[in-house]
């Protein structure tokens, strides 16, 4: 089937796949072997950390049918507030909004 739209990628779904495909079928082991040792940890402490849900929740809008799950997800893995804090709480971002 061929669409045309201003947002199209020059690039065929065979294109895609066949200069892409293995890039991400490693991505997806790394994740899966990430959920693996999180399955296999000896101590199950972090089904209500913040990082964790957004995880799931972002795996789920990857297997969803929307058109713009990119945003979703980045929105997901990402702090929304803007206020500054009166000191630095780490040296690094955490990739998730703490609730």
């Amino acid at each position: 089937m061929t669409e045309s739209n201003d947002n199209a990628c020059p690039l065929s779904q065979r294109e895609i796949i066949d200069t892409y495909f293995m890039e991400n079928r490693s991505r997806i082991l790394d994740v899966a072997a990430f959920l693996d040792r999180l399955e296999r940890a000896r101590v199950k402490d972090a089904e209500d950390d913040f990082r964790f849900r957004a995880l799931r929740e972002a795996m789920q809008a990857l297997v969803g049918d929307s058109a713009t799950r990119t945003k979703d997800i980045q929105m997901i893995l990402s702090d929304p507030k803007t206020d500054l804090l009166d000191e630095r709480d780490q040296q690094s971002a955490d990739g998730a909004a703490r609730e």
